[in-house]
């Protein structure tokens, strides 16, 4: 990865582990492609103790070979000592260094016991040591039975556990230079806050030609990932593959998908909540109900790049290829404005906070019921209530998106925490600025506020900053 952002929070946590005087596990984890592994080789710059292992799928005889050649650059002692991860781990505990086995899942692969050999050596035989031992792993599952879980061998004795995920939005916009804040809007709603991504998206000059270059032609470098990705955590792909792509057509509730998808409501269950525990779906409910308790949830794709692929690449063949370049254009650009649509409301959501500093906002989110909906809902410490509407379309928002805001606002239920009435405070956020007669309002309401792209671009900067 040549551009490194972010992941300040994360690097300290590191180097408090480094700078331990007694001995430390850190287990890093989270999906593929999201900058793990460039995260350890930062937190390692000026570090001359570390031993970097980056496993490969081999027979556990060459793993432990390469990894005592590669420990002797730093230890030359290590080479007298009989190839086994026991006395080699022992060794360099003994010698206070800092060990990262990257893509630990595969050491697993082929020796099971080596997350109980690192128990036993937390247990037992580190108690004078300063050293630290890095896990780091793209299969979620592995990690969590190898070290996360309450009955894997390695549970409690990690000191630091980081998962990994997207980068914030304004995080992921230092890849582009000079992007105006609606091709902002567009790229992080294709590409997400995924390092890599990003990154070969940076590539292009335009947004046409990220999108075609990377992900619509057969010889793009993103055209397959997700697939990668799936398959590699994956047992039953094509079941999964069934449901993230209804899913990112529009089917949101349990009964939409299972009809979708042909899977029996019953057997849907287990497929859902292994796409949530891999980051790939999340569930997410009316803000004014509990999510265990509520049965009105929408699931939605977290990765806006598999969501991308599933709405337009996924089965397309060679269409995009046939058309060329002119693809996007002529396919994808009349769908991208309801397509980004949703993301738009959620960097809304996530901007509220930024935007209305003098209210603390304890929640934010969507609220809808039966033929009303509210695309942005804070709920606050006092007697206000943040309610607004999104729109991402290319004329400029109108009235009529005032008055259905108030009318859906009317139905939505919601208490003060200290009882009494509330009071509304209403946001409007446009792509494509205001017709007169709500700008008119805006000036004569001091409950009433417009924000364009501009002013949510710069809301969501100052919470990066």
């Amino acid at each position: 990865m040549d551009q490194f952002v972010d992941r300040e929070t994360e690097l300290a946590c590191l180097t408090e582990c480094y700078d331990s005087p007694n001995a430390e596990l850190a287990v890093i984890y989270g999906r593929r492609r999201l900058g793990k592994t460039e995260l350890v080789k930062q937190s390692l710059q000026d570090r001359d103790d570390a031993v970097v292992y980056q496993a490969r799928q081999k027979t556990r005889s060459l793993q432990l070979d390469q990894f005592a050649s590669i420990a002797a650059e730093t230890y030359p002692g290590i080479s007298r000592l009989q190839q086994d991860w026991e006395p080699l781990l022992g060794y360099l505990a003994d010698q206070d260094a800092i060990v990262v086995l990257d893509e630990f899942p595969y050491l697993i692969e082929e020796d099971e016991s080596l997350p109980s050999v690192l128990q036993a050596m937390f247990d037992y035989e580190v108690e004078d040591s300063a050293a630290t031992f890095v896990l780091v792993g793209s299969s979620i599952s592995m990690m969590e039975e190898a070290a996360l879980l309450g009955n894997s061998p390695l549970y409690g004795r990690a000191s630091t556990k980081l998962d990994v995920r997207q980068l914030p939005f304004a995080a992921a916009m230092e890849f582009f230079d000079d992007v105006e804040p609606v091709e902002q809007i567009h790229y992080w709603g294709i590409f997400g806050g995924t390092p890599y991504y990003l990154e070969e998206a940076a590539t292009a000059d335009t947004l046409a030609e990220a999108v075609f270059e990377t992900i619509l032609t057969q010889h793009g470098s993103l055209h397959n990932d997700p697939e990668y990705v799936l398959r590699m955590e994956l047992t039953e792909p094509s079941r999964y593959f069934a449901i993230l792509e209804a899913i990112a057509g529009g089917a949101t509730t349990r009964n939409e998908i299972a009809q979708a998808t042909g899977i029996d409501t019953n057997q849907l269950s287990k497929y859902l909540s292994r796409l949530e525990r891999l980051r790939l779906i999340e569930r997410h409910v009316p803000i004014t109900e509990d999510k265990q308790r509520s049965r009105r949830g929408r699931y939605r794709l977290l990765d806006p790049l598999f969501r991308f692929w599933f709405r337009f690449v996924y089965g397309s063949g060679t269409r995009y290829d046939a058309i060329g370049p002119e693809s996007f254009e002529q396919l994808i650009e009349p769908e991208l404005a309801d397509f980004v649509s949703p993301v738009f409301e959620r960097l809304c959501q996530h901007a509220l906070r930024e935007l209305y500093p003098d209210y603390t906002i304890t929640d934010v989110g969507q609220w809808w019921y039966r033929e009303h909906e509210v695309d942005v809902v804070g709920l606050t410490t006092d007697e206000t209530l943040v309610v607004g509407e999104c729109k991402f379309q290319q004329s400029p928002l109108g009235y009529n998106a005032l008055a259905s805001l108030q009318s859906h606002t009317e139905e939505l239920r919601w208490t003060p925490p200290g009882g009494g009435d509330r009071h509304c405070e209403y946001v409007l956020f446009s792509r494509s600025g205001f017709k007169p007669s709500v700008e008119e309002a805006a000036d004569e309401r001091d409950d009433l506020r417009l924000v364009d792209v501009a002013e949510l671009v710069d809301a969501l900067d100052s919470q990066y900053d």
